[in-house]
């Protein structure tokens, strides 16, 4: 299942259809309250293992000193954090977040570890405003399911890539094994639970256990890829399949 526009017009906002300006509004919401503790529930929705998938991402992009890469949906900062040092004191490394708040608290945690040289850019990943193969890499973390349009997005980002740049997309998936994927989902009912606790409100958790739900499966989204024109797509699933990395291409 993916979040293509019905024939109405509307998108998938977790379990709801809305219209793509309304579920922008809304996933803009989300994060504006959840922005101060993201990380914190972050290490709780992926009992912390999204710090060991980060640097496997990072790895993936064969980025090299001097390279540029656009962290999009960077947030917090923790991709930007690990690519810096990538690409050297001679590369470019911008973050790009749509959501103010969580680009606010990415770039003052930043700041407070020393890393000042890092570009911030407010934007939509539908229409992205940089200039035609400018970036070698491409990284998305935890971003590619609130995305309005995918397709239109990953078309912006084969457009921003230099031929041979590559687009890694870390995200969670869906698990293979059905006792696990049980397991999985009753845990993942715990979340709004959590989400009470740590930021005092329920409803942002809620939509992102849903989000994952709606989230196309590996295969789909490798067949997204393709159809934006990236070649050499491959997937690679990870802690059984609760989360995954795609790896694209640009001819």
């Amino acid at each position: 299942m993916t979040e293509k526009a019905t024939d109405t017009g509307k998108v998938s906002y977790g379990r709801r259809e809305v219209t793509p300006a309304e579920k922008t509004r809304l996933v803009q919401n989300v994060f504006a309250k959840v922005a101060a503790r993201y990380d914190t529930m972050n290490d709780i929705m992926s009992l912390g293992t999204h710090r060991l998938f980060k640097p496997m991402a990072v790895e993936m992009t064969g980025l090299a000193k001097g390279d540029r890469v656009l962290d999009l949906a960077g947030g917090t900062g923790d991709m930007t954090a690990l690519l810096r040092p990538v690409v050297g004191d001679n590369g470019l490394i911008i973050l790009a977040d749509l959501n103010a708040d969580m680009m606010r608290v990415g770039r003052d945690r930043l700041l407070h570890s020393g890393i000042a040289d890092v570009s911030y850019c407010r934007v939509r990943a539908e229409s992205l405003p940089f200039r035609d193969q400018m970036f070698n890499a491409v990284t998305i973390s935890f971003g590619i399911r609130n995305f309005t349009s995918k397709e239109t997005a990953l078309d912006e980002i084969c457009r921003v890539l230099k031929p041979g740049g590559v687009l890694v997309v870390l995200e969670f998936s869906h698990p293979d094994n059905p006792l696990f994927a049980d397991l999985y989902r009753g845990f993942q009912t715990l979340w709004p639970a959590f989400g009470k606790r740590v930021v005092g409100d329920e409803e942002p958790y809620r939509y992102l256990v849903e989000s994952i739900e709606k989230h196309p499966r590996r295969e789909a989204l490798a067949l997204m890829f393709e159809d934006a024109g990236f070649s050499n797509v491959t997937h690679h699933p990870l802690a059984g399949g609760v989360a995954a990395i795609h790896r694209g291409v640009k001819p």
